[in-house]
């Protein structure tokens, strides 16, 4: 059977197969033609225009649970550093090589505008999809809804750069210059049709709804500096649709748990892995080398070097690619905070023995931020990774990256084997904690640091270990930017928000150059945005009118 490709800078139409009933969770294929159909034929029925919503999801997978995702979201922020496996590195220390030639700010970009003309497609499409109009307006606001999440994502990753709002269907040879303010403006009007048509739930998991578009939304006008209408929008949407945080912190991180009630919006993975977005020559060729939700892999230590650890499935396969900093540690005070322990892992127990000194089930290893004594260190069978071993007084990395304290946030023991590099775990997108501390950024904004702080008061009280409520709690006169920022690192930490939330306060210089030591030498003013991938640059042909970012070569 004769197949053709499709070769796209800035995204051509593309032509799903028909899936039938598929979900969000199912495969497509993606610029493949496989059978001569055209887009006229397939996206004017309901089974084909469905493909087309359904694969509009599925650009989400690139980004959230992805190690290119992790590297543009959390990493070049006051919050991690460089693990020994780390494959991004420009992203994480704003060294001399982050340039057009990033592999992964190449794939990104590719993946968002790719994501950026399905939307543009089934909008074009909308109309003739033989959809009902109930059904028209639903799937038009969750395009509608889709476009403002990935244009988002591109504006506030590489500024003002190409924007349109119609499908492309032949190979683009020029891009265009659009100034920021229009992509915002496009956004905040695609949102608002959201919220307007857009159903306050759904049964099909993954899927956005109302109280997401307004949580996103709010997100959006704090950004742009409407703080009243962002803080409307979170006080509704914690109050008006059943949102509640879940009793302990640890219970969002549970494999059991994952469709839970303080979650808004979610990039939900199937438990069948076949049914993922790995690569496949025939269903998905375009897929992901690993697919499924990697964090499992990326934040671990190298454990299975150590005395009575063997690599085994619920400790995890280790990657580390990613350690915390200092700072980060140091932000919680454990003898009162349950997510540090929630968070982070910190005890490795043997999984076999070692004649003489462990037998299965003893402590390990130990990973402390915390300074133990040699003595101490000596009177223990267990290998022990201390402040010391690990962190110069300075916060820069001592010399070892493979052990350290890990997120273990994203563990997956439900893995079917020891070498699985796809989760389950579905990527949480929005959850009501969030939308708390969003509000109370909001307020703090009007001047009502009063009114923000019950709102930081129920994400502390939820996060205290039982009995230590009220040592949680805070006053107004504890209320600042800065506190708020430390309040999202200990409850988002890893979640794919830093870099974008420290951008939106205009702190991202000051935070890494405090915080970070080893990024904070070299982060300058012009890596509020990221360079244009060179691949895009040598593609176009008018070069002179669509240039690099200032600062790139």
């Amino acid at each position: 059977m004769k197949r053709t490709t499709t070769k796209l800078l800035l995204g051509t139409g593309t032509l799903l197969a028909l899936l039938g009933t598929a979900t969000s969770c199912d495969k497509q294929l993606e610029e493949n033609n496989p059978s001569g159909l055209t887009a006229e034929g397939v996206y004017t029925t309901p089974a084909g225009f469905e493909s087309l919503v359904n694969a509009a999801y599925s650009y989400n997978r690139w980004w959230y649970g992805k190690e290119d995702g992790f590297s543009a979201s959390e990493l070049g922020t006051d919050l991690w550093l460089r693990g020994a496996g780390d494959v991004n590195p420009e992203l994480t220390e704003y060294t001399t090589s982050l340039q057009s030639s990033s592999r992964a700010l190449e794939v990104l970009w590719g993946k968002l505008y790719a994501a950026i003309n399905i939307c543009n497609t089934g909008l074009e499409y909308l109309d003739k999809s033989g959809l009902t109009d109930a059904q028209k307006k639903v799937r038009g606001a969750e395009l509608r809804m889709l476009r403002a999440f990935y244009y988002w994502h591109i504006v506030e990753t590489w500024g003002g750069v190409h924007f349109t709002t119609e499908a492309t269907k032949t190979v683009q040879t020029t891009a265009n210059r659009t100034p920021v303010d229009t992509f915002y403006q496009q956004i905040i009007a695609d949102l608002d049709y959201a919220v307007a048509n857009l159903p306050n739930t759904t049964t099909d998991y993954g899927r956005v709804t109302k109280p997401a578009a307004e949580a996103f939304l709010a997100k959006i006008h704090l950004t742009r500096g409407n703080y009243q209408q962002a803080a409307t929008l979170c006080q509704r949407v914690i109050t008006s649709y059943g949102f509640q945080l879940q009793p302990r912190f640890a219970d969002l991180w549970s494999m059991s748990n994952l469709e839970n009630r303080e979650i808004i919006w979610a990039v939900n993975y199937s438990k069948d892995l076949s049914l993922n977005d790995r690569v496949d020559a025939t269903l998905y060729p375009d897929g992901h080398p690993r697919g499924g939700n990697n964090g499992h892999l990326l934040w671990m230590m190298k454990y299975d070097d150590q005395p009575g650890m063997t690599r085994d499935i619920a400790n995890g396969r280790p990657f580390n690619r990613y350690m915390p900093s200092l700072f980060l540690l140091n932000l919680f005070d454990e003898s009162k905070d349950a997510r540090y322990l929630a968070t982070f892992k910190t005890v490795w127990f043997a999984n076999t023995a070692v004649a003489g000194r462990l037998a299965v089930g003893d402590t390990a290893v130990f990973a402390t931020k915390r300074e133990i004594p040699n003595a101490v260190e000596a009177t223990k069978n267990y290998r022990t990774w201390d402040l010391s071993k690990v962190y110069r007084a300075n916060g820069t990395v001592s010399g070892d990256r493979l052990h350290y304290v890990c997120l273990r946030k994203f563990d997956d023991p439900t893995r079917p084997t020891v070498a699985e590099e796809q989760s389950a775990r579905d990527a949480y997108l929005i959850r009501l904690a969030d939308v708390y501390l969003l509000n109370a950024e909001a307020q703090l904004r009007l001047g009502n640091p009063g009114a923000a702080v019950p709102l930081l008061n129920a994400v502390r009280r939820r996060a205290a270990i039982p009995g230590k409520e009220a040592q949680m709690e805070i006053t107004a006169s504890d209320v600042t930017l800065d506190f708020i920022l430390d309040e999202r690192a200990r409850e988002l930490a890893g979640e794919q928000h830093r870099w974008f939330d420290l951008k939106r306060v205009g702190k991202l210089l000051d935070r890494v150059r405090a915080y970070n030591p080893e990024a904070g030498p070299n982060i300058q003013s012009y890596h509020l945005v990221r360079p244009i991938p060179q691949r895009q640059l040598d593609a176009i042909l008018n070069k002179d009118e669509f240039t690099q970012n200032q600062g790139y070569r």
